[in-house]
């Protein structure tokens, strides 16, 4: 993989963003970017009672991701390649579905602020999965925090992804479903996976392992 390459893997909480991160930044000896999900403190907080501490829960987020990629390119770590388990302009998403008006409004004066010299990846994989799957996911890795949330916002939340990557032009789109897909079990469906990955760079393509 020829170097300065940024791959952004994206998806609702829990469809596995994180573990194909790792994988394949290993196999393309890439840099990843993990983003900050348990050092925040309000996240708790926010699925007990999302309308009270959604603001300082997508501050916090919206910080952490601007901090962590200012970072690549100070450090100008696109000499190698990048891999990101977020998208950092999927931030909205959330905003959108959580912030009250007011709240809003105040988002989207420091949003441009922030986004206007951040680095666009080359490619994005959008990993979709159904509900059930989603909730089962979620249930196996067994995060304390993760138990309250409702599954009527995980729809919500899942939902505005699909909207989102519908009108994404800013980068090839591969969307891989992966209700049926077990990139840690399956060595073969992994290489596939990650052949499709590294192949799509034209446009929005899908891909459906089990089809």
């Amino acid at each position: 993989m020829a170097g300065g390459q940024f791959i952004a893997i994206e998806g609702v909480i829990g469809v596995g963003k994180t573990t194909l991160t790792q994988m394949l930044s290993r196999r393309l000896q890439a840099t990843p970017v993990l983003e900050v999900v348990e050092e925040n403190p309000f996240l708790a907080s926010f699925y007990e009672d999302r309308v009270r501490f959604a603001f300082q829960t997508q501050l916090f987020f919206l910080l952490s991701r601007y901090r962590q990629q200012s970072a690549l390119v100070q450090r100008d770590l696109f000499q190698s390649a990048v891999v990101s388990d977020y998208l950092f302009q999927k931030d909205r998403i959330f905003a959108s579905i959580n912030l009250a008006d007011a709240e809003m409004e105040l988002y989207d004066q420091i949003l441009p602020l922030l986004e206007r010299d951040l680095p666009r990846p080359d490619r994005v994989v959008y990993l979709r999965a159904e509900l059930p799957t989603i909730l089962k996911r979620i249930e196996k890795r067994g995060r304390d925090f993760e138990r309250n949330i409702d599954p009527d916002y995980l729809e919500t939340l899942r939902e505005a992804y699909d909207y989102f990557f519908f009108h994404y032009q800013d980068a090839p789109v591969l969307v891989v479903n992966t209700n049926e897909i077990d990139v840690v079990a399956e060595e073969s469906q992994r290489e596939e996976l990650i052949q499709r990955i590294l192949s799509h760079d034209k446009g929005t393509a899908y891909y459906n392992p089990a089809g």
